[in-house]
């Protein structure tokens, strides 16, 4: 898997950050980490573990401890620190680095920057926005969309009606967020994200119309940047010699990125309305989650376990 990186000046516009000290154009400094470090062990001495590739957090705590030790310590302490070479130096709580840690940083060529945010507060903030930039990626053939809160991924052969089913959505008050190339980002061991490529943000394409902009054409409530994945449907032409799910009560999953996502297929033949049916399933999906499952209910209404269910009323639920 690809390594990714973001440069230091989206940071500092992200973050809202001061430049102290910048020995070169923020754009050529690549961050390859998500991982933020506050250099409380690096500042004692101890050395062994760390992580030259992080940025250094440095807030209250850190500079009361610098304050206590002799000049020449402080020195040679912010110097072992400086020479490993670390990305960036940021100061939390507007605190005055001082001469000895601008020297120390313009000697050593490191970034030194400084936010108005308390430490904690800027960590969290920053860690969250490196999760998202960093985070292993691919990218999807499909459609993602908001339904009622949840992120569906429409997947499918070109053909089947993804676009057409997004814009009918659309105008039913939800949002696109991506159309045919949809990247998805793992931010978390739980967690994939959705967006579209900026090249291709806000337009869909209809055949027989050619290309539009959703945003344009309904207003910039219809659209969102990302979106979280909550559900995969896979669109397919209706097969009539294939037996479809028709209690749900078994949940289907797909893996992306080593993530387990709920999928269902849903058949498409002229005279069924996808759109009512997305917003069902999406519907459906959240009181699952939240710990209710319709076809569970009417089989203990009919006294009848999971296991229970015969075949014949799997295949024809007329036969109830």
């Amino acid at each position: 898997m690809n390594q990714f990186s973001v440069s230091l000046d989206f940071i500092i516009a992200e973050m809202s950050l001061e430049s102290l000290y910048m020995p070169e154009d923020p754009e050529k400094v690549m961050i390859y980490s998500a991982d933020v470090n506050r250099p409380g062990l690096a500042l004692a001495g101890y050395m062994d573990y760390f992580d030259g590739e992080r940025i250094q957090v440095l807030g209250k705590s850190e500079f009361g401890y610098l304050e206590d030790l002799e000049p020449e310590i402080r020195t040679q302490r912010l110097n072992d620190l400086l020479s490993r070479k670390p990305p960036a130096i940021v100061v939390s709580r507007e605190l005055n680095p001082g001469m000895e840690m601008r020297k120390a940083c313009a000697a050593f060529n490191v970034p030194l920057l400084r936010s108005n945010e308390l430490t904690s507060r800027f960590m969290a903030d920053l860690i969250a926005y490196l999760a998202v930039q960093l985070a292993p990626r691919i990218t999807r053939h499909g459609v993602l969309v908001e339904v009622h809160g949840e992120g569906i991924l429409l997947i499918g052969d070109s053909g089947v009606g993804k676009s057409e089913t997004a814009i009918e959505l659309v105008k039913r008050g939800h949002r696109l967020i991506a159309d045919d190339a949809v990247e998805i980002r793992r931010v978390s061991s739980k967690t994939l994200v959705g967006s579209a490529p900026d090249n291709i943000r806000h337009f869909i394409e209809l055949r027989g119309i050619g290309i539009v902009n959703v945003r344009r054409l309904f207003g910039i409530g219809s659209v969102k940047i990302t979106e979280k994945i909550d559900m995969v449907i896979q669109l397919e032409p209706w097969d009539a010699d294939k037996v479809y799910d028709r209690m749900g009560l078994d949940t289907e999953h797909t893996e992306i990125l080593g993530i387990s996502v709920t999928q269902t297929t849903i058949p498409v033949k002229p005279g069924r309305n996808l759109a009512i049916i997305i917003e069902v399933a999406a519907m459906n999906n959240r009181q699952k989650k939240m710990g209710y499952n319709a076809a569970q209910e009417l089989m203990h209404n009919l006294g009848m376990a999971e296991g229970e269910v015969p075949p014949e009323v799997v295949k024809d639920w007329n036969k109830l």
